[in-house]
């Protein structure tokens, strides 16, 4: 018997680059036997996605995509499929509980958040959410979005965790290059990396190093990776190498194997949120070197798979980086081993549980 179709609403999804992309990709590999129909953006470009699994409906302008947002779920709510945001954020509670007019039924409606204000003001208007909407399944990437959703009174919330596809697990046991992977954002410490290329190029080393330089879904930058693009472009180190912003999936695994990954992201912006790359390079057996606070040090803590630094300024991720290498096959099996916690199947399996029962 066939599965019944599960619309999916991902407004900003308009390339196979990128986390969004990644995101369902892995969906799919956890549970092929699914049946999805995308709400993407209106210009979106999926070559490779025509599979009888899947359907494409190009939908969203960029400047009115919260408004056709609103109208979709509307629209959605008076079918009968099941309806899931995989990069749910606090307007999309809002939005399909105005769509609604009142309470969704249950089994309707699935929301996944990788990050989620806790102050209290946000608190109070989550609980008045949760009051109206009783019955939506909510799923969240860290502890901290868990709790927040159950202490607003959400009675069904579960963690999953954000793993991909496409990258492979305990490949890559000698070191090739230092690696800073992912959008190039200030809240993901891109302006320190650039500062470490310039140390290196300071000192004369020789270390290898790989830099992603995508922009986000739209390819924008903030102001500040901006002028930290324009710095890294007038700096000459012969060991770096820049990654454009048009990597397909496997062009994207391909960078973890042999790779120390590099996550000096904000402590104020990531003590609460996990990043998918963590889990990318702990499943190619790439050691992880991130700062302290962080929802990534508390993974390397706990496993070993990994250096946790203090700061992020460039002589501490420096010697960090050189201390990996050093150690690098210590620390390539402890990653292979913590990545072998997070195999899609597994991970995946109590959103997967729950679309299934839906349809």
């Amino acid at each position: 018997m066939a599965e019944a179709l599960i619309e999916v609403v991902e407004p900003t999804l308009a390339s196979e680059a990128g986390h969004c992309a990644a995101l369902f990709r892995g969906l799919h590999a956890a549970a092929p036997q699914l049946r999805f129909r995308l709400w993407i953006d209106r210009r979106a470009s999926l070559p490779g996605w025509a599979d009888g699994a899947t359907q494409l409906r190009p939908f969203f302008h960029r400047r009115w995509r919260k408004l056709e947002a609103i109208l979709l779920y509307h629209r959605l709510l008076r079918g009968g499929a099941p309806i899931f945001v995989p990069t749910a954020s606090y307007f999309d509670l809002r939005a399909l509980d105005l769509a609604a007019r009142g309470p969704i039924a249950p089994h309707r409606a699935f929301l996944y958040f990788h990050k989620l204000r806790g102050d209290p003001s946000r608190l109070q208007a989550l609980a008045a959410l949760a009051r109206r909407q009783p019955n939506l399944e909510l799923f969240g990437t860290s502890t901290q979005i868990v709790e927040r959703l159950r202490g607003a009174g959400f009675r069904q919330v579960e963690a999953v965790l954000p793993v991909l596809a496409g990258v492979a697990a305990g490949e890559g046991a000698r070191f090739r290059h230092l690696l800073s992977a992912g959008a190039a954002r200030a809240d993901k410490g891109f302006g320190r990396i650039v500062d470490l290329v310039e140390r290196l190029a300071a000192d004369g080393a020789d270390l290898p190093i790989a830099v992603q330089t995508s922009g986000d879904h739209y390819g924008r930058y903030d102001e500040r990776t901006r002028a930290d693009l324009e710095r890294l472009d007038r700096l000459a180190y012969a060991g770096l190498q820049r990654v454009g912003d048009t990597l397909d999936a496997a062009a994207y695994a391909a960078l973890f194997p042999g790779a120390v990954c590099l996550q000096p992201y904000d402590p104020a912006e990531y003590g609460d949120k996990m990043s998918a790359v963590t889990f990318d390079a702990l499943r190619a057996g790439a050691p992880v070197v991130t700062l302290a606070g962080t929802t990534m040090a508390r993974i390397v803590e706990q496993t070993g798979a990994g250096i946790v630094v203090a700061d992020a300024t460039a002589p501490t991720l420096l010697r960090a980086a050189r201390d990996a290498v050093a150690r690098y096959a210590e620390l390539h099996a402890r990653a292979a081993a913590a990545g072998q916690q997070f195999r899609p199947e597994a991970s995946w399996a109590p959103l997967v549980q729950r679309l299934q029962a839906a349809g």
